[in-house]
């Protein structure tokens, strides 16, 4: 386990994070939160409920969440649009029954201008993840105008076409909209799921790579210049 690696590629802000949540058929994330129960259980006795309880601020992520997330003692999900409308990468989201297919279109089209793309098989094992990693912070509205115009000239993606099993951008937003965060995509590697070839990244064939640390670190970062190069390119 190489744990600064891990956290180097999947950044998202570090003052807040999720977890996974299931109860009973349901199952979601949500923010992890610091409270007083006692001024909590207060609250709830005078008929409040969590999301009107003011007294609460962010869980940090910390070394240790990363560290049981990678063991499986919990999944999280990271934000990844920072405070300043920036993002460390972008990651497309697919998960209807052709997400293999459109997902490695994709990835040539981002190999046919020199961007590196790779493909993460998500936990359920049906579905996917194209991610693309930056050098440096940039701008989500300027990531986001490149992806959404590579999954339209590739065929992926069009907005009179409803077939297609692409499904969203991560970070989903250009900027913040001033209410809430932003949306979250779960981390990779989390044990169980790993151990049975999910939440992991795979090759072309949908093939686990063997070692997945070693994977990663041959993993390339596209470059702030190349991506205002290829940003330019579109207007």
């Amino acid at each position: 386990m190489n744990l600064n690696l891990f956290k180097s590629l999947f950044k998202g802000r570090d003052d807040v994070f999720a977890k996974r949540w299931e109860k009973g058929k349901k199952s979601g994330y949500m923010p992890v939160y610091h409270y007083d129960k006692h001024l909590y259980h207060q609250h709830l006795k005078n008929g409040g409920t969590f999301n009107e309880f003011k007294d609460k601020t962010y869980l940090p992520l910390t070394d240790l969440q990363f560290i049981k997330h990678l063991k499986g003692e919990h999944i999280i999900g990271i934000y990844p649009l920072l405070k300043d409308n920036n993002s460390l990468f972008i990651a497309a989201d697919f998960d209807k029954e052709s997400w293999a297919e459109e997902c490695r279109t994709l990835i040539l089209a981002c190999k046919e201008i020199d961007i590196p793309a790779y493909l993460e098989r998500s936990r359920s094992g049906k579905d996917g993840h194209v991610w693309i990693f930056f050098e440096q912070p940039y701008p989500a509205v300027k990531s986001r105008g490149v992806l959404i115009n590579l999954l339209e000239h590739s065929g992926v993606f069009s907005k009179f076409d409803k077939s297609s099993s692409f499904d969203r951008l991560f970070p989903n937003q250009n900027i913040h909209s001033g209410k809430g965060i932003g949306n979250l995509i779960a981390l990779p590697l989390q044990k169980p799921a790993r151990e049975q070839g999910n939440s992991c990244f795979v090759d072309a064939q949908l093939k686990a790579y063997q070692n997945q640390w070693s994977f990663l670190s041959s993993i390339q970062r596209v470059s702030i210049s190349q991506l205002d190069a290829v940003y330019a390119s579109l207007h």
